[in-house]
């Protein structure tokens, strides 16, 4: 469970100031939005959101990693019916691509303030990478047991197939046109699949 969900779920207060701190940045961006922004469209004083996240830093990060652990719930859904991890490695590259562009947070930041969300996602971007390669190493280990494979650490092969999404994130200038889903598809296949046997 990450901090985020944690804080989620036990304090409703700390969840309110998420909530308006998710709309605040879309709205705005993370420019233009301050503590006490988010402060009044939660309806808490400015001190309460500063108790609670201490700087705006991490109301960011923590506003992101709320977004992530929602975005895991709807990737479980979108690939729990394909038989194989194969599959779901494939269509989970897609759908993690699609999600993200669309999303209004993560794909407006990115296409709005790429400057400012940069770090959010690089340097400043431990937690959210940790959480999402804690993420595919369970299910990459839940598959080995399910499906015989062999029993090495799945996480090396989860961290390199989140850092290959990540970098087509950041930067989808590519040979590959990673907008057109099949060619997306058939890129997951030929080089990330394969990884599950490496």
């Amino acid at each position: 469970m990450t901090t985020a969900t944690k804080t989620e779920t036990e304090d409703p207060t700390a969840r309110r100031i998420l909530d308006a701190a998710l709309e605040q940045f879309t709205v705005f961006g993370l420019r233009r939005s301050s503590m006490d922004d988010v402060a009044k469209r939660a309806g808490v004083s400015r001190v309460t959101v500063y108790r609670r996240f201490g700087t705006k830093d991490t109301l960011v990060e923590q506003t992101l990693l709320r977004e992530n652990s929602r975005f895991f719930q709807r990737l479980d859904q979108a690939v729990a019916a394909l038989p194989t991890m194969e599959e779901r490695v494939v269509e989970g590259f897609v759908v993690a691509l699609r999600h993200t562009r669309a999303h209004p947070l993560f794909g407006g930041l990115l296409r709005l303030e790429p400057e400012v969300v940069l770090p959010y996602l690089t340097v400043h971007g431990g937690s959210s990478l940790a959480a999402t390669v804690d993420y595919l190493t369970a299910h990459l280990r839940r598959a080995q047991q399910a499906e015989g494979r062999p029993g090495d650490d799945p996480r090396p092969v989860a961290e390199l197939m989140v850092r290959v999404a990540v970098s087509f994130l950041l930067n989808p200038a590519s040979c590959i046109e990673m907008e057109d889903e099949d060619q997306a598809r058939a890129f997951a296949r030929r080089y990330l699949a394969p990884l599950l046997t490496a």
